[in-house]
């Protein structure tokens, strides 16, 4: 799995590409937390390469969300493709993510009520 990192203003996209599992997910999860010791406090994730995801990746998923929400942060997801949709339905967890099908979309999200709640 290779990420990508790039910074649109005061947003982070993660462009991941490859297979989000066991043994790869951890560069994921280091790159959350250094977002978040950089004072990031929102974030989106790019699966649109992300060919298959096991249960270690989506936990990380998970963890990242569990992080970011300690710290008033958001994660939000681009580019789920059919796989990972069904995946995030089966497991319930569409409820939980903010998805989306467009970078522009995604990053206005972060609405000016959002920041407030965010303290920026």
């Amino acid at each position: 799995m290779n990420i990508n990192e790039r910074k649109l203003d005061d947003v982070t996209v993660l462009d991941i590409d490859g297979r989000f599992v066991l043994g790869a997910d951890r560069q994921f999860g280091h790159l959350v937390d250094d977002h978040i010791e950089a004072g990031g406090r929102k974030l989106i994730v790019n699966l649109e390469k992300v060919g298959y995801m096991d249960s270690s990746g989506l936990g990380e998923l998970i963890a990242g969300h569990l992080a970011m929400e300690q710290v008033n942060g958001r994660i939000k997801l681009l580019h789920l493709n059919g796989r990972l949709s069904n995946l995030l339905i089966t497991t319930k967890l569409i409820t939980v993510f903010e998805t989306f099908d467009s970078e522009s979309a995604a990053i206005s999200s972060f609405t000016p009520d959002q920041k407030t709640k965010l303290g920026i």
